[in-house]
């Protein structure tokens, strides 16, 4: 093989190597939101979150939504910018820490001697977005940290509608962020029942 030869044909593929890489489509990060809220101001009670489950379908990086019937959609451009089942667990952190006004708050697991006033339980059932609506199905449990007796448990579906049209990947972080805030709403509310409680 001529000396020129053997330059150019490796210069060619180099070339083409990085011009194929430079045409790869770009990937958008998505990250779930907490609600607006002022800095929590008080230190009780104390909370301790999760942990939270996700089924297996949705623990992946890329965004998942339905399609048609049983069918679902895995985007290769659209992913999380961290695990789900950790930006969940973040958003409840920080909404339950706004609406009890508590600035207390740990992660499962936490220290077996630092048990919280309430423990918080997630598994997520059902997570996804439709042309129409996106759809939260989660059965949660609050408990006494101090004993592990339970405080209240239950199914909670919470349905977000969406602009008419087709599906977005850029309203699914949106919608679910609105369906963990009333989710949260919710369990805030029992865990008041629980403290006012005689």
């Amino acid at each position: 093989m001529k000396p020129a030869i053997r330059i150019a044909l490796p210069a060619l593929c180099l070339a083409l190597l990085l011009g194929a890489c430079g045409s790869s489509p770009r990937t958008n990060h998505y990250l779930l939101s907490a609600h607006e809220a002022p800095v929590p101001g008080g230190q009780t009670p104390s909370l301790g979150i999760g942990p939270i489950e996700i089924p297996q379908y949705l623990n992946r990086n890329a965004l998942v939504y339905q399609r048609d019937g049983n069918q679902l959609q895995v985007s290769a451009q659209d992913r999380w910018a961290e695990p789900l089942g950790d930006g969940i667990q973040r958003v409840l952190a920080i909404n339950l820490a706004g609406l009890l006004d508590t600035g207390d708050i740990s992660y499962f697991p936490w220290h077996a001697r630092r048990s919280p006033d309430f423990g918080v339980q997630v598994t997520v059932l059902n997570l996804d977005a439709s042309d129409r609506q996106a759809r939260l199905v989660a059965e949660w449990l609050v408990y006494a940290g101090s004993t592990d007796t339970p405080v209240a448990r239950r199914i909670s579906e919470l349905r977000q509608d969406l602009p008419a049209g087709a599906l977005s990947p850029a309203q699914i972080a949106p919608a679910y962020s609105v369906l963990l805030y009333r989710l949260s709403e919710i369990i805030a509310g029992e865990i008041r029942a629980a403290r006012s409680a005689p």
